[in-house]
């Protein structure tokens, strides 16, 4: 009888043990500090951190977070890509759909953010460049494949004289570029399901090298020569390396590839595009 009244003064004094209240967790911290972490993440980390718990969730969506990920001229990629469609966009959805390939000139030419670098990618089809020739069928032809993004290529059968050239005034962010052509010796088909190259136009391309040139429109240069080689693969050709430090105003280059050595028949060459991509360290 005793205990019973003891405990029932214990627990009207409230002198009873209580369950110690539960010690903060990842959900109870601010927004605004879980952003700051968010931050210092790549995309890929970003969204699967997102799924934890409501202030990863909120702080994943903050304009703040996905600024650091854009390119400091964002807004003028944004315009230069989406017109006024773009007005009003928060920072996640310009990052997502800068992620994604966009095109323009036509279709010609295709942009996209590496996910990883965060730097900028460009792409320039056949169709894009300025090839001499293209419009005589005896000499070049386009021809439908899946093994380009554009879904076609051009195809030279023969000549005595290769000029390929190109150029895009583009808002490019700061950085280090390369510039790299997509070349195949060979024409690729399928047969009974077996991709195959047709090499039977192939030919003088073991006699002298290709050169690949580019300029800007501040005065940089680079020059390479290549052999071309590998007959049914895609092989990328360095023409060279340049750098943008005023991302705020429009870069323009021009690049080009010749072999204009008219001693010899030249024939068999596959030109998909036209890459500019950032320099990885």
């Amino acid at each position: 009888m005793g205990s019973t009244f003891s405990a029932i003064a214990d627990y009207v004094t409230g002198s009873c043990s209580r369950t110690p209240p539960p010690s903060p967790g990842l959900g109870d911290l601010p927004e605004d500090c879980v952003a700051l972490v968010l931050i210092r993440l790549d995309p890929t980390e970003i969204c699967r951190l997102a799924v934890l718990n409501r202030a990863f969730r909120g702080a994943s969506l903050t304009d703040t977070v996905w600024e650091s990920k854009l390119p400091h001229n964002y807004r003028l990629l944004v315009q230069k890509l989406f017109g006024k469609a773009g007005d009003g966009l928060g920072n996640r959805t310009i990052y997502a759909n800068l992620s994604r390939p966009n095109s323009f000139d036509d279709g010609t030419k295709v942009v996209w953010l590496h996910k990883t670098s965060g730097g900028l990618c460009m792409s320039i089809s056949s169709k894009g460049l300025a090839i001499t020739g293209i419009d005589d069928r005896r000499y070049w032809s386009y021809l439908p494949t899946q093994e380009s993004r554009f879904g076609t290529v051009a195809y030279l059968q023969q000549t005595w004289w290769l000029e390929v050239e190109g150029e895009v005034e583009f808002p490019l962010p700061a950085g280090t570029y390369n510039v790299l052509f997509r070349l195949q010796l060979g024409r690729a088909s399928k047969r009974f399901c077996h991709r195959v190259c047709n090499s039977e136009h192939v030919r003088g391309w073991d006699k002298k090298p290709a050169r690949f040139q580019l300029w800007t429109s501040d005065g940089q240069y680079a020059a390479t020569q290549h052999f071309l080689t590998d007959p049914g693969k895609w092989i990328i050709y360095h023409a060279g390396n340049f750098t943008v430090d005023k991302p705020d105003q429009l870069t323009k280059v021009k690049f080009s590839m010749t072999q204009i050595d008219c001693t010899h028949l030249k024939g068999g060459l596959c030109v998909d595009s036209v890459l500019i991509v950032p320099k990885m360290r």
